[in-house]
This record gives structure tokens, C-alpha cells and sequence, in this order.
């Protein structure tokens, strides 16, 4: 009887955990290089008819899961995803271990910190520390991509991670030598900055490291104003030294 019970239950939940596979293969199907996506290709990615895909991409728009542009007929991710994400990575053990070492930064160079990690495809921001005391206030929201090739992140992510581990970033160094010249001042300074300054921003940022990987890329955001000539290298320094004081913390042995 025991058994049957456990039968019965299975056939029962067999629904709900297929009503669950298909909607989280729908969301698996978007990428940072497919951000944008037709009826038809999730039709195709899920293997079902487009009556049946469209019924869950409706429903995965009610919960605010994905959005549909009705100029180009595409779905995209929607703000909970984000949420969801950012709730996701504020579990991760280096945003609790880098708490200290971006108010350190905050403070020390009057500007926001920001922390980002590798999603696999580009870095993420994870926490944003916004300074609070300056005449204009920057910030960043958690949860946004980062560029790959511009931000300051990315270009400490192409500069310290594995080629083997992040295929993307060796293909984007395959195909620009431009890219490689930035990825080997990175390593020489042992910082990066964004190019260009968007809207007038600059960044600095700083990878961390747990053991022999890189973890995280700590940055400095401030008007391109505030941060430049003597002002930009103290911050660079300051930089330097608490990315270097969080990956020590982490069992990095950093000269």
C-alpha cells in the first residue's frame, strides 16, 4: 500500500514538474547573446507546438517572469528575473567577505564601490555601495550587466580569467588585437579603466582573487571630472590596496 502511495504521488506531481521544466527552459533559451527572442525560437527550443509555447510565455508574463516589445515581436527577460538574480547573488559568500572592503573603499575615496562577478558570459554587479557625501550621487543597479570589452570589469575578467574557463573572452581576444593591447596593461598596472566614459563616468576596477582564481572585480565609479590626473591615481592606489587586503582574506597569496 506503502508503495502505491508513492506511485500515486509521483503521477500526481508529473504535471507541476513538467509545468516547471518547460518554463525554466524558456528562460535558459535567453542569453547575453540572445537577449532577444521570437514565438518561433522558443518554439523550437522548447520542441513543442507554438499554441502550447505561447500559453507559457503568457503566463511567464503575468509573473513579470519575461516581457514581449510589440514593435519587434520579441520577448526579453523580465524585472523580476533581475530581481530574482540579484537576490541569488547577495547569497554568494564573496558579497558577505567584500562588505568591509567596499565601505573601506567608499569612504577612503569618497566615491561608489561597486563589486561584480562572472556570469559565465560578462561580469554582473552584485553590490553597489553609493557615496552618499558628495555633490552627485552614482550608482548602479544590482543585477546589470557589464560590458565585456568596455567597462572597466570586463576588461579585468579578459585579463585574469582562463581562457579555457571563459570561451567567450578568448574569442573576443581572437578577434581584436586592440583588446589584447588593453588586456596586457591590465595586467602590467594591475587595474583597468572603462572606455569610453560613459555619460561622463569613469571606472576603475580592480581584480580579487580567492587562491590562484579570479572571484570578483572591485571598482571605483565617479564623474570623469572627479576622477582624473592625481585625484584618479590616489584612488587607483587605494584601489589597489583593499582589492589586494579582500583577496588575502579569501587565501590569495598576493605579493
Amino acid at each position: 500500500m506503502a508503495v502505491g502511495v508513492g506511485v500515486e504521488e509521483h503521477h500526481g506531481d508529473a504535471p507541476a514538474i513538467q509545468t516547471v521544466q518547460r518554463a525554466a527552459t524558456i528562460l535558459k533559451a535567453f542569453s547575453a547573446e540572445r537577449p532577444r527572442l521570437t514565438l518561433a525560437e522558443l518554439t523550437a527550443d522548447l520542441a513543442i507546438s507554438r499554441a502550447t509555447a505561447h500559453r507559457y510565455a503568457r503566463a511567464l508574463r503575468a509573473a513579470n517572469l519575461l516581457r514581449f516589445d510589440t514593435a519587434t515581436a520579441t520577448y526579453t527577460l523580465g524585472p523580476q528575473v533581475l530581481a530574482m538574480e540579484a537576490a541569488a547573488r547577495a547569497a554568494l559568500p564573496i558579497v558577505t567577505a567584500a562588505e568591509p572592503y567596499l565601505d573601506r573603499l567608499t569612504r577612503l575615496t569618497n566615491q561608489t564601490s561597486v563589486l561584480s562577478v562572472w556570469n559565465g558570459e560578462s561580469p554582473i554587479v552584485v553590490r553597489c555601495m553609493d557615496n552618499v557625501s558628495g555633490d552627485v550621487r552614482l550608482s548602479v543597479r544590482t543585477g546589470s550587466p557589464l560590458d565585456l570589452v568596455r567597462s572597466a570589469q570586463g576588461r579585468v575578467f579578459c585579463a585574469f580569467l582562463p581562457p579555457a574557463e571563459a570561451p567567450v573572452v578568448a574569442r573576443q581576444l581572437r578577434l581584436s588585437a586592440g583588446l589584447r593591447a588593453v588586456v596586457e596593461q591590465v595586467r602590467r598596472d594591475g587595474f583597468a579603466v572603462n572606455s569610453p566614459e560613459d555619460f561622463g563616468v569613469r571606472v576603475l576596477a580592480a581584480p580579487v582573487f580567492e587562491r590562484t582564481q579570479v572571484v570578483a572585480a572591485l571598482g571605483v565609479l565617479g564623474t570623469d571630472a572627479v576622477l582624473s590626473g592625481a585625484a584618479e591615481a590616489a584612488a587607483a592606489d587605494t584601489l589597489l590596496r583593499i582589492a589586494r587586503e579582500l583577496s588575502e582574506g579569501l587565501g590569495a597569496a598576493v605579493s
